[in-house]
């Protein structure tokens, strides 16, 4: 039977949606990897069952698709990766860390608004 195709169900390629840059989600084994890079690199330290990760888990979606090309934006699931969560001292979550040239250059705890993890973000873009 063939598919009927609606506004929510286009058939592809549909113009009227753009392709948007999700979050790379890093691992025990490929986290240092990105560090190392030196580039700039926003990591979202989060669990499923936190209730404050799930709320700011959209911004960092909006933050990914905004800092596309200028930075990267990444998380990590700390009940599936302890060893790079206990490694940076995670202890709350959501727990937000930013690196450049290989080292954290901030650290943001909680959940914050957007518009805060964007400023310390530009901080250091600039």
């Amino acid at each position: 039977m063939p598919v009927k195709h609606d506004r929510r169900n286009p058939p592809i390629p549909y113009l009227g949606v753009s392709i948007m840059a999700h979050p790379v989600h890093l691992s025990d084994d490929t986290f240092q990897a990105h560090v190392d890079s030196g580039e700039l690199l926003l990591v979202d330290f989060w669990a499923a069952w936190c209730g404050p990760c799930r709320a700011i888990a959209p911004l960092i979606d909006e933050l990914a698709n905004e800092y596309e090309g200028k930075a990267t934006i990444a998380k990590v699931d700390v009940d599936n990766n302890p060893r790079v969560a206990m490694q940076y001292g995670i202890r709350s979550i959501p727990s937000l860390l930013i690196f450049k040239g290989g080292k954290v250059v901030d650290t943001i705890v909680g959940a914050v608004p957007k518009t805060m993890i964007a400023d310390k973000l530009n901080q250091q873009l600039n």
